[in-house]
């Protein structure tokens, strides 16, 4: 067994694979960047070695520098994670040069899956189902229009090279065919250098179920059984769970036999993923994954196997822990995706400083895998997962319960995130039953990410309280260190002159303003008026940021957390933004949008589609960002006139950076 490895790679998988090592026995070096100087797998590790500034090209995708600080520290072998340099055969090439093992696949096995055209040809050559579609060489647009009418409409353009969703586009009609080419290569070549597609027929209803194989050196193949990842945003997996729901048993074994023989076709070593889609009692090829999926804790959580383990132990020439016929599932699993991210501005990635990150309690059911802990920043370098939350239960039902729970006990607050819509995928009606396709997400997505509902008047109640125990503290702290510190007006209890004692605070919940009132009765004791109501209350705790109270005879609590003049309120697993209105007559800015469209997020333009004086129809395409390796279109918001562009490609732009102006045309 190894000595020291060097892990190859950032945030969670990196903190994982740390994990592992060191219960073995095994020392670590992490790399990083120079966003990641304090980073948690830097922390973790046994020693770091900076790579480079904080673009990937400088740091993790810089395959020398990586080479180099295996020779530095004496590492004997490289864990690569996965993204990143996981699945490049360049990489794995450097390393055995240097004499250094690669915890992963043999070249020609990355090579051969690498390329999904490729690996289909294989695939069909080994028998394996493939869904139908152009895997060719010839990548001219007159080609690929030719197969695309061949094949049919709808279709999918597909990168060869890559996966994530990123160079994929869905085709509809041979009119979206150019723009779909010309985006799909884009993408794909800055995403994976390499810009090559494939066309595929696009299924209308399928399951997304993918099997986790495992080879050795010694010629031994298993699988660890099967994911359903069906639940789906941009082609980027969710929700996963294990084993997959409702698949005959003829099926389910039919799926672990095509999944060993693609591995075996191509001289398979390590963890790889082979995944397939299942519709209508009939399951075709798709990819390979040549590493290490972020999904593999169900995968561990059902088998009761170490799957990082399984990789070392593999890598350093040992036989597979276990046969086929040793490894039986139980229970199930779920892993929830946890992403810095705005469901409600169509999921762009969001920045900023973890302000709370506080998951459940971690047992022998609820597992948390993160990179990231309460204080960090997420930045615009990377992918913006927070962290994976897997559960195990009995059965899927148990399990299900289990993620309802944890998912209503995470709070995240500092940055946006997909919280509340994971918490509505695991409560529809629809996955419960495991009625679900990968368009499950994009077909429910109104019910999915609806409208904030106004915040119910016990929170903003309690939300008073806080504010007002902290103007109390401070009221006191100012009067000890004031001249008459037994003045009555100072004693933050709101006291008046010949009137009942109040303290005024008006709450803004969206464009809806909230006044209450706080009389004092006694210690602790308060009247409050909100709404048209006036209730008894008792604070049992307040001013620390967490609120306990009885307010008309039930209790509350609540958590507040302060941003400026916001406040987040988590209670019952459910986040609410509040303003504190600190004039309480503010009426807001009531004027019409004009035409200055602006960045969602930070970015870089990569191409922009006007110029001044051209005229544009509502929802024309204006300025393509990229953000996360992944391209966002910026649309025309109404028929207009350009008049002003104020960004060109290649350069970077901050979130609200003003890109161009349309003036309305009448």
């Amino acid at each position: 067994m190894f000595d020291k490895i060097l892990i190859a790679n950032r945030g969670e998988i990196a903190c994982r694979v740390i994990k592992t090592a060191r219960r073995m026995g095994i020392r670590t070096v992490a790399v990083y960047s120079s966003a990641d100087a304090t980073a948690l797998h830097v922390q973790m590790a046994d020693e770091a070695v900076f790579l480079g500034d904080a673009p990937p090209r400088d740091s993790y995708l810089a395959v020398e520098k990586v080479v180099a600080a295996c020779a530095r520290t004496g590492a004997q072998a490289v864990h690569p994670g996965y993204g990143f340099l996981s699945e490049n055969a360049a990489f794995a090439e450097a390393l055995a040069a240097a004499g250094v093992v690669f915890i992963g696949p043999p070249v020609a096995a990355i090579e051969a899956m690498g390329s999904k055209a490729e690996s289909k040809r294989l695939m069909a050559q080994a028998g394996v189902p493939l869904v139908p579609g152009y895997h060719g060489h010839d990548q001219s647009d007159g080609r690929l229009t030719a197969e695309a009418e061949a094949i049919g409409y709808p279709l999918l353009v597909k990168a060869s090279a890559g996966g994530g969703g990123k160079g994929m586009r869905v085709v509809s009609a041979l009119a979206e065919l150019p723009a779909a080419l010309a985006g799909a290569r884009r993408e794909a070549l800055a995403a994976f250098g390499d810009d090559s597609l494939l066309l595929e027929k696009y299924l209308d209803h399928p399951r997304h179920v993918e099997m986790q194989v495992f080879g050795d050196q010694h010629g031994n193949y298993v699988h660890l059984f099967e994911r359903d990842c069906s639940l789906q945003r941009r082609h980027q997996k969710v929700i996963e769970e294990a084993p997959a729901p409702d698949l005959p048993p003829a099926i389910r074994q039919a799926l672990g036999e095509a999944a060993v023989a693609a591995a075996r076709a191509v001289g398979y070593v390590g963890a790889g993923t082979v995944e397939f889609l299942y519709q209508d009692e009939a399951f075709y090829f798709i990819e390979m994954n040549t590493r290490l999926q972020v999904e593999h804790p169900v995968t561990e959580m059902i088998s009761g196997q170490d799957l990082v383990e399984w990789q070392l132990r593999v890598a350093a020439g040992q036989p597979l822990p276990c046969r086929q016929d040793q490894l039986q599932p139980r229970g199930h699993a779920f892993e929830a995706r946890l992403y810095a991210e705005d469901p409600h501005k169509d999921f762009l990635p969001a920045t900023g400083t973890l302000q709370r990150l506080r998951p459940p309690v971690e047992t022998a059911t609820v597992r948390v895998d993160s990179g990231v802990v309460e204080g960090d920043t997420v930045s615009v370098h990377y992918d913006p997962m927070l962290a994976k939350l897997i559960v195990w239960g009995e059965d899927r039902a148990t399990a299900l319960r289990s993620l309802r729970r944890a998912l209503a006990d995470y709070q995240i607050v500092g940055v946006a995130s997909n919280l509340a819509f994971l918490q509505a995928v695991a409560a529809h009606p629809a996955f419960a039953v495991s009625a679900v396709s990968t368009k499950f997400l994009d077909q429910n997505r109104a019910a999915l990410v609806p409208p904030a509902p106004p915040v119910p008047a016990e929170l903003l109640v309690c939300a008073a309280l806080e504010v007002f125990y902290r103007h109390r503290q401070a009221m006191a702290a100012q009067a000890a260190a004031s001249a008459d510190p037994w003045s009555p007006w100072a004693s933050g209890d709101g006291w008046r002159m010949n009137d009942d004692n109040h303290f005024d605070l008006t709450l803004l919940d969206g464009d809806q303003r909230q006044t209450l009132v706080l009389h004092f009765r006694a210690a602790d004791q308060y009247q409050v008026d909100v709404a048209g109501q006036t209730w008894p209350v008792v604070v049992r705790q307040a001013g620390q940021g967490e609120v306990v109270a009885e307010i008309n005879g039930l209790r509350h609590h609540l958590s507040v957390i302060f941003e400026g003049s916001e406040l987040v309120l988590v209670a019952q697993g459910l986040h609410h933004r509040i303003v504190v209105d600190i004039l309480g007559d503010h009426d807001g800015d009531d004027s019409a949008a004009t035409g200055l469209v602006v960045a969602p997020m930070p970015g870089k333009v990569t191409q922009v589609m006007v110029q001044a004086g051209q005229q544009v129809d509502k929802g024309q395409p204006l300025v393509i960002l990229e953000a996360m390796k992944m391209e966002h279109t910026m649309l025309a918001p109404f028929k207009g006139m350009v008049t002003e562009v104020f960004y060109t490609a290649s350069e970077q732009v901050t979130e609200g950076a003003q890109l161009l102006i349309v003036e309305l045309l009448e």
